[in-house]
């Protein structure tokens, strides 16, 4: 299949699906099916209000399909990819017992079992082999539900994505879960040209062993299918011969993919149905719904997934992301969809799309508002809508468009997209984080002070209206305080750039970025945001903020003195982070140790810090991390040696110099990366430089690296 814009409308509709898919089964996943209709009947839409429970989660379905995808693009779109290096993504992106995975323990789940393989050393495919991890615990699900990125970069084209799948697969499984993943990536290659569901099983299931149970399940199904039983009958069968109870231990592949045979089969070719029977049926419901809406999503496209109830406007495009490169978490179904566009077309030798010149929120797809919020506070106009909509420019042919009505002298339309923890996140304690999420929400924030904000807007309503842009961020109290830019005038029809550059906010993060429209007069109308994009380094002094106050000798500190939504700013892989004094210690005993803070938009800057080091074999900077095996350090250590290294999934020293090394000795160092060209300063004067040749690291966040031991600063300041 080409890769047109045919194909990118399928990609956006599988990504969506999937995510759709996800968040219909997650809140009661693990149920069987007669507690399911006991509680809460045929699923037909979102169940999560009756179980009190949040639309937008984190999760492991949606986290792994989206982040291991990019090992294509760190290994220079290689069809020829091998499991080793796919298994190196997981460690670049999965933070022990933090992010990516279902942190149950090695010998309870597959994945983390996998992982301590990897971390121990052990490269795929053994990492996930039934020869290391033994049949039952190499056979779960986990293969399955992270294979769709495979098969969406596959257009047309199921060899290749079942031999992806072989190997993204066996970095954590082995045995019948190879198989089942290989069947949905051919599955989901075999949607994009192919309109029949029951040919497009029948050929995809050619690819895997006859002997295999999940040929022989498979084919029972399709039997089943041409019969004159139900949907519910055939559940009956499959929980009978193939279900929860002839394995060991759960969840197993072969239950559940079963259920998604059965989705398809039996859903008539309708979304609505085909999702539906794969959550009603039970047992691990976010993982088999989100593989059915991946695919019924890049067979039927947008129009299959809009035959019935609105499943898009809830979504809103939300995806949380958490892993390593906290810089990624806040995304969405866009930016998902056009990185996944992207992989393919390099994998295919054509260049990389630069959508609206890859400006974050460029709405560039039909349905993608990109987790854009009308404010509905009480001194905000109430009559605002928003809508993708056709929009005809330079640069684009959909924009983001605000209707609002009676909008009235002392009031505003407002707009908003959340660029950190949404509002409801900080009041999440205990045994509520561990239902909602499998793992914590690590995030960046998207926007810094010192960034520039860019957006292109026009205006079309009966009288001029004045538009401005704002943050919101954590202050004192985690309260959110608000700063907004200069009112910009529009008249009827005008199209302005608005350019503004985000002021300081004394280091405490941004948690929402927006768009006021207000007017001088009774006004109705739309604004059409046909972009919005931030640029830039940010120019932003890290340190605790001053608002936290250390507690009187003998007192112990009050809840919030740590600063905890600070603190939750940045990436986390260290043992401890102490905050008792004006400094701020980072410790890691065995081995590296980062904390990292700031997103993809970080290109050019510096990065300096006076660092005293206790211990520690080697403590430093970091520049344009991507993950904990991706970045630049600069780097002292007690070999009075001053290096830059690469970390590229194992440490690389592009250049090392003689310098005389003290523990408890305050050294202000300062790391400055242009283009392939990176220079390491030591008090003020330049001391050692070199250039990266080698498929250099365009961008990413920055931190401090320490290794055995303990770094302490005062502050961390990029400009």
């Amino acid at each position: 299949m080409e890769l047109n814009k045919t194909y990118e409308d399928k990609v956006y509709a599988g990504v969506l699906g999937k995510v759709i898919g996800v968040y219909l089964g997650r809140p009661f996943e693990g149920w069987h099916y007669d507690r399911i209709m006991e509680e809460l009947g045929p699923i037909n839409y979102y169940v999560n209000d009756k179980l009190n429970f949040p639309l937008h989660v984190t999760d492991d379905d949606l986290t792994g399909t989206f982040r291991f995808i990019n090992a294509l693009k760190h290994f220079n779109y290689d069809k020829n990819i091998t499991a080793k290096q796919i298994g190196q993504t997981w460690l670049n992106y999965c933070l022990e017992n933090q992010t990516v995975l279902a942190w149950r323990g090695r010998g309870v789940l597959t994945e983390p079992t996998a992982y301590m393989n990897l971390k121990q050393g052990i490269h795929a495919p053994e990492s996930g082999s039934i020869k290391l991890n033994g049949k039952i615990m190499a056979e779960q699900i986990g293969a399955q539900i992270f294979i769709d990125g495979f098969g969406l970069v596959s257009p047309g084209d199921p060899e290749l994505a079942v031999e992806l799948a072989k190997k993204a697969g066996s970095v954590s499984h082995d045995g019948e879960s190879i198989y089942g993943a290989q069947v949905v990536a051919a599955i989901e290659a075999y949607s994009f040209i192919e309109t029949d569901i029951k040919k497009i099983i029948e050929e995809s299931k050619k690819f895997i062993p006859k002997e295999s149970e999940i040929f022989k399940l498979i084919s029972d199904i399709q039997n089943w299918s041409s019969g004159n039983i139900d949907w519910e009958q055939a559940r009956i069968k499959i929980d009978e011969k193939y279900g929860y109870s002839k394995f060991p231990m759960n969840p197993h592949i072969v239950p559940n993919h079963a259920l998604i045979i059965l989705s398809l089969l039996f859903g008539d070719d309708n979304f609505q149905k085909s999702l539906m029977i794969a959550n009603t049926a039970g047992w691990d419901t976010d993982c088999n719904s989100g593989n059915v809406g991946c695919i019924l999503g890049i067979k039927n496209g947008l129009d299959g997934i809009k035959d019935g109830p609105d499943y898009i406007s809830p979504v809103n495009d939300i995806i949380y992301l958490p892993t390593a490169y906290g810089g990624e978490t806040m995304s969405d179904a866009l930016i998902e969809t056009q990185n996944i566009i992207n992989i393919a077309r390099g994998m295919n030798g054509l260049d990389l799309k630069k959508v609206k010149n890859n400006a974050r929120y460029n709405f560039e797809m039909e349905e993608s508002t990109q987790g854009w919020i009308v404010e509905q506070s009480h001194d905000n106009n109430l009559n605002t809508t928003i809508y993708n909509s056709e929009f005809h420019s330079e640069i684009g042919t959909r924009a983001l468009e605000v209707s609002f009505s009676n909008l009235s002298v002392g009031l505003s339309s407002e707009v908003y997209v959340e660029s950190f923890f949404p509002k409801w996140f900080k009041n999440l304690k205990g045994y509520q984080v561990e239902r909602y999420f499998h793992y914590d929400y690590v995030a960046c924030p998207t926007v810094y002070s010192g960034q520039k904000i860019i957006t292109e807007i026009t205006s079309n309503s009966e009288s001029n209206l004045n538009i401005s842009l704002f943050i919101k961020y954590w202050g004192k109290d985690d309260e959110l305080i608000k700063v907004s830019s200069e009112y910009y005038n529009f008249q009827h029809n005008e199209k302005n750039l608005i350019e503004w550059t985000v002021p300081d906010t004394f280091t405490n993060p941004i948690a929402q970025l927006g768009i006021s429209i207000n007017s001088d007069k009774s006004n109705s109308g739309k604004i059409f945001i046909n972009y919005l994009d931030i640029q830039g380094s940010p120019k932003i002094t890290f340190t605790k903020p001053d608002h936290i106050e250390p507690p009187k000798r003998g007192e112990l500190p009050k809840e919030n003195y740590y600063g905890q939504l600070w603190k939750k700013a940045w990436v986390k892989d260290i043992e401890k982070w102490e905050f008792r004094t004006p400094h701020f210690t980072i410790v890691q005993g065995i081995g590296r140790g980062h904390i990292m803070i700031g997103t993809s938009s970080w290109k050019n800057y510096s990065v300096s810090s006076k660092l005293s080091v206790s211990v520690a074999s080697a403590a430093g900077i970091m520049i344009r991390s991507q993950g904990l095996k991706r970045y630049y350090s600069l780097e002292i250590s007690p070999q009075n040696k001053l290096k830059i290294n690469k970390m590229e999934y194992e440490i690389k020293t592009l250049k090392e110099i003689d310098m005389n090394f003290e523990f408890f000795k305050e050294y202000d160092l300062k790391f400055v990366a242009n283009n392939n060209k990176l220079e390491g300063y030591v008090d003020g004067k330049l001391m050692i430089k070199v250039e990266d040749n080698d498929n250099y690291f365009e961008h990413g966040m920055i931190g401090l690296m320490v290794e055995n031991g303990s770094v302490r600063t005062d502050a961390i300041k990029v400009e």
